[in-house]
């Protein structure tokens, strides 16, 4: 096998490797450019070839290493010898299942002489033990090079570091378990309460054929709260937990009138947004003192003609009456109001129990929206400007330029990089370089429609993505935002840190690009023009810019767009 096949079978290897995460595609596709001109041109030496591809591997955000048909490893790139903080004769032959974790050894060493044995690709997850003894989750992947004939002439491999996505994952199964463990709880205390009423029941039916008739009606009821509960686990928002809430509420209590009211988002105001059974509502809306249960945050009974302490919100209220809080992580979000009737003018401890289950229902299944919007939060958001992070860019460029070509509109995207913010990041110190992007951030998102989004792409790099906006229209939207940036004052204890300036590209769908690649590659390459330019500049792609991130001196941030 000559030394360009060589080459070319290595790099396709790695491709194969790295597709999904899309990192080095950049890297990939200006190796593929460099090798097809040699090619064409004639390689020199394989001391060149093998340079060049010792460059490239470098160039890979991975540890990279080869092994000879046999296993034995021949090359590793010097990502592998700056983390074990070993030489290439240490980590020769088997001495790699010293830095193993003891764990993981066996596993790791059983598929590697499987994949030799066979000739197949294999990959599996290990620890592997850093220069420093600590040890990281690693992903290690290893593909066979194969010559004209079929024989293998080379093994090539990668050893990709996950350890935060094994602890994110170790995070989100802990916070799925205590979940879990809470809805088991609750479940427990009601398929408890549920057996108790069970017993009742068959221990009064020798007595009376009406209470047979009562305790089977509570147990309908316990049945249907039940299936409430379930309805309430799959809702994803508040508004629809309160809607199915509301729908149940006459179902289960049939005889006992009942609202609902909500606290608002400024929590300054508690207003009612439904009923049930014809019940008295004195007042629509009412402040959150007025009500012993929100103020409190336990179940609160007021009987009939008991002046010791009612709550205002219901002082017209003649029967007695219960005000039972939904609470959410400790937090109480409103109360559920029952009042009794002349018919039924009494409320037994039974019955209290099953209407404080029934607003325990309520708010369980509210924290738990909670608690996925918080995880939602996290993934789509960069923690310290607030901002869409680069997930939810790639997500959502993609969504919107296919609904702008569905109805055949354009689509601006204005990729903006903050001025010399290296240089100032090192005169006040990166507290400081942390709230101007902090406040770049909110200027950035004070400056555009409701219907745009803004972007931390990385580092000082933020993208904007303009719905229905064609390349005149991005390019003014952006000199604005330019000079509010300059107008912009920012202070950090107690002093200006001076006027910040922004370099703007300007591209739009269709004119510049027809794909999210394409795009953000003619964004860049303008925003290299206004940084060339003399920086403080807006600049509109010219012409698309489709190999963009292939070029010598383009942009880095599309140099790892999927």
């Amino acid at each position: 096998m000559n030394s360009i096949t060589s080459i070319a079978l290595v790099m396709l290897c790695l491709i194969a490797a790295w597709a999904s995460a899309g990192r080095v595609r950049a890297v990939v596709s200006s190796f593929l450019d460099r090798l097809k001109a040699l090619q064409k041109g004639g390689l020199s030496t394989s001391r060149e070839h093998e340079l060049y591809f010792q460059t490239m591997a470098e160039a890979v955000p991975e540890i990279i290493w080869t092994a000879d048909p046999k296993g034995m490893d021949d090359f590793f790139n010097q990502r592998c010898f700056d983390y074990t903080g070993l030489t290439l004769e240490q980590l020769r032959g088997e001495s790699w299942h010293a830095i193993i974790h003891p764990d993981d050894l066996d596993g790791c060493v059983s598929k590697w002489k499987s994949a030799l044995s066979t000739g197949n690709p294999y990959d599996v997850e290990y620890r592997l033990r850093g220069k420093d003894g600590s040890f990281r989750w690693f992903l290690g992947r290893a593909n066979p090079i194969r010559d004209a004939k079929g024989e293998i002439v080379k093994w090539f491999g990668t050893c990709t570091d996950i350890e935060n996505q094994k602890h994110n994952q170790q995070v989100l199964e802990q916070q799925i378990l205590e979940r879990t463990t809470q809805l088991a709880d609750t479940n427990a205390l009601l398929q408890e309460e549920m057996l108790e009423k069970d017993f009742a029941r068959r221990e009064l039916d020798q007595q009376n054929e009406r209470m047979l008739e009562e305790l089977k009606r509570r147990s309908e009821r316990a049945a249907m709260l039940a299936r409430m509960g379930e309805l309430l686990q799959s809702c994803v928002s508040r508004e629809e937990v309160c809607a199915a809430a509301l729908g149940y509420a006459p179902k289960i209590f049939s005889t006992v009138p009942g609202a609902m009211a909500l606290l608002d988002a400024s929590r300054n105001v508690t207003e009612v947004i439904g009923s049930w059974g014809d019940c008295y509502i004195p007042a629509e809306v009412f402040e959150p003192a007025s009500c012993w249960a929100l103020r409190t945050g336990h179940p609160h009974l007021v009987l009939a003609g008991d002046s010791t302490a009612p709550c205002a919100h219901a002082a017209k209220v003649k029967t007695t009456y219960l005000c039972a809080p939904i609470l959410a992580q400790g937090e109480t979000l409103g109360i559920v109001h029952f009042q009794a009737t002349d018919e039924a003018p009494q409320m037994d401890a039974s019955e209290l129990s099953f209407k404080t289950t029934f607003a325990a229902q309520v708010g369980l299944s509210i924290a738990n929206i909670r608690l996925r919007e918080a995880l939602r939060t996290q993934s789509v958001r960069d923690a310290l400007t607030g901002l869409y992070n680069r997930r939810y860019l790639e997500e959502t460029l993609e969504r919107e330029m296919r609904r702008a070509a569905r109805a055949t509109q354009s689509l601006g995207i204005l990729m903006i990089d903050l001025d010399h913010f290296k240089k100032f990041n090192d005169t006040y110190g990166h507290d400081a370089g942390d709230a101007v992007l902090r406040e770049t951030g909110a200027s950035l998102t004070k400056g555009i429609r409701a219907e745009d989004f803004v972007c931390r792409f990385g580092g000082e790099e933020f993208v904007v993505i303009l719905p229905t906006a064609d390349p005149e229209t991005s390019r003014a939207r952006a000199e604005r935002l330019r000079a509010k940036m300059r107008e912009l004052t920012i202070m950090y204890q107690g002093k200006s840190l001076g006027m910040i300036t922004i370099s703007v590209g300007v591209a739009a769908f269709p004119a510049h690009g027809t794909s999210p690649r394409e795009l953000m590659a003619a964004a860049d390459a303008a925003l290299y023009e206004a940084k060339r330019g003399g920086r403080d500049k807006v600049v509109v792609a010219s012409a698309p810019a489709i190999d963009e991130a292939a070029m010598p001196g383009s942009g880095k941030s599309v140099a790892s767009w999927t």
